[in-house]
């Protein structure tokens, strides 16, 4: 009997064990998660009142071959009753902002938005556009999120538009981070097109098939952009969970960490705090650096290019006040480093998902995001700064920004210590490197999860369907065991995917 121990109670562990379950190979399925929850970054506060406040991702987006696939996977759990949609005919989809030079601008939309000079841009978009075709093939391997739109759009965009962009989905700095691995199918199109314009528009590589249940089906007939669920998103891991202790193969153990996993003549043998799993295969959920610390001194080799995966701390706070106070409608806006190094940018929560506020009177909730890779210079050591500090400084900047004059009527401060990975340049090298060493040395293990091939939800749910269809592709897998920490922390959340 074949026992995988996959380590992480996150999504994408909770991924692997659905799509484990799912298979007629596997028998037993053990669940061993270091906290005392699993779901990791997904997590939702539901107030007695009937208020939702996230404090992870808050909207999912359908599109693509990974976004079908978690439409599929919320369909088969029985959720597509609480899906709430947001289609790009809705404001939040159509209105997205940017605050720059103490004022904001909504990003342009539409064919009318390209054509004209939109404010803070000193020309019109399209023309950028339009010039991008004529620019040469970079002859490198990788190059810098920055370096690459300046080259190929100008560097107005990217110091304005594509700085914000990617802070407030990496918390990052475009000027480390790497186009190749951050926004594949933006340096696919260059590499297979020679352009993006041409490569959006003709396909730039070969993509998964996945193709769309009635959920996914319905998404693509309503033209979704985003989707959450009632009850918050963490509903997801939440229903996952269920239907792995359902399926009647599911052993869940909680508050159960592993120290350190060692070879053994059947392959590992994981020590955990109450005591020891052997297992013949390990799909590791956990970030790269607490999978590091677990590994033996044969594998250091692995174990220095874990280490050397970066990560960014992001301070988030939720804020909720009386009636309704927004000088303008959308999603939110988002800030450049130039304007703000310490102010990632500020959702409008209460626009797309209006359903999560509380029934009875008007409110608006709002999400404002800090720190990234800004944090220590901005707030200094994450051990050390106040709540008192980070809650005065988002107050503070929603009475800059949106000129809301009155203080918050609940409050939720948020600290989420090495949240996000940073893929800096070279990044595909290194995790080519580490997969080649575990080749190399035949060791049974599969790296899954946001340090990797991508940091979004479905991204990383994805990685745990790939690296269970790999391994039952290899042989029958009776016994699963999930072993480690989902890395949650009460009071931690994670900026916009």
């Amino acid at each position: 009997m074949t026992t995988v121990a996959v380590l992480g109670g996150g999504i994408g562990g909770l991924a692997a064990a659905y799509y484990l379950c799912k298979s007629p190979q596997v028998s037993k399925v053990i669940l061993v998660e270091a906290s005392s929850r699993v779901g990791g970054w997904l997590s939702s506060t539901r107030r007695a009142d009937g208020a939702v406040f996230e404090h992870g991702p808050r909207g999912i987006r359908p599109a693509g071959a990974v976004g079908r696939n978690t439409l599929n996977m919320v369909d088969d759990l029985g959720l597509a009753g609480e899906i709430l949609p947001v289609t790009y005919s809705h404001v939040a989809s159509k209105n997205r902002y940017l605050y720059v030079k103490g004022q904001l601008h909504k990003m342009p939309s539409g064919i009318s938005g390209l054509l004209r000079t939109v404010p803070p841009f000193s020309r019109p978009l399209l023309l950028s556009v339009a010039m991008e075709i004529l620019v040469k093939k970079n002859k490198e391997d990788d190059e810098s999120i920055h370096s690459f739109v300046t080259r190929r759009l100008g560097k107005e965009l990217a110091d304005i538009a594509v700085d914000s962009l990617c802070r407030g989905v990496f918390a990052g700095d475009c000027r480390k981070l790497s186009i190749r691995s951050c926004f594949p199918p933006l340096y696919n199109a260059e590499q297979h097109r020679g352009s993006l314009t041409l490569g959006m528009l003709l396909g730039s590589g070969p993509t998964p098939v996945i193709p769309p249940g009635p959920l996914a089906q319905r998404s693509i007939e309503e033209s979704w952009a985003q989707w959450s669920l009632r009850r918050g998103v963490e509903s997801l891991p939440e229903s996952i969970t269920d239907y792995l202790q359902q399926s009647g193969r599911v052993e869940l153990h909680r508050d159960a960490a592993v120290r350190n996993i060692c070879p053994s003549n059947s392959g590992w043998k994981i020590n955990l705090e109450d005591g020891v799993v052997s297992a013949d295969h390990i799909i590791s959920a956990l970030p790269a650096k607490a999978l590091s610390s677990a590994l033996p001194s044969s594998c250091q080799p692995l174990i220095q290019e874990l280490q050397d995966i970066a990560t960014v701390t992001v301070a988030v706070v939720n804020l909720e006040y009386d009636g309704s106070i927004l000088p303008a409608m959308g999603f939110g806006h988002l800030v450049p480093s130039s304007e703000d190094r310490g102010l990632l940018g500020v959702t409008y929560d209460s626009v797309p998902f209006p359903e999560h506020n509380r029934p009875d009177g008007q409110t608006t909730r709002l999400t404002v995001m800090m720190g990234g890779a800004w944090f220590q210079e901005e707030f200094g050591d994450p051990e050390t700064v106040s709540e008192e500090r980070l809650l005065a400084r988002a107050t503070e900047a929603v009475h800059c920004h949106l000129g809301v004059a009155t203080a918050p009527r609940w409050s939720w401060v948020a600290l989420q210590r090495d949240c996000i990975p940073q893929y800096y340049e070279g990044h595909y090298r290194r995790v080519e490197s580490m997969r080649s060493f575990i080749k190399k040395k035949s060791l049974s293990l599969s790296l899954i999860g946001s340090c990797y091939d991508g940091v979004s939800v479905n991204d990383v749910i994805f990685s745990g369907r790939r690296a269970v269809e790999e391994l039952l592709g290899t042989g029958a897998t009776k016994e699963v065991v999930f072993v480690g920490r989902a890395d949650h922390v009460l009071r931690r959340t994670q900026p916009l995917n």
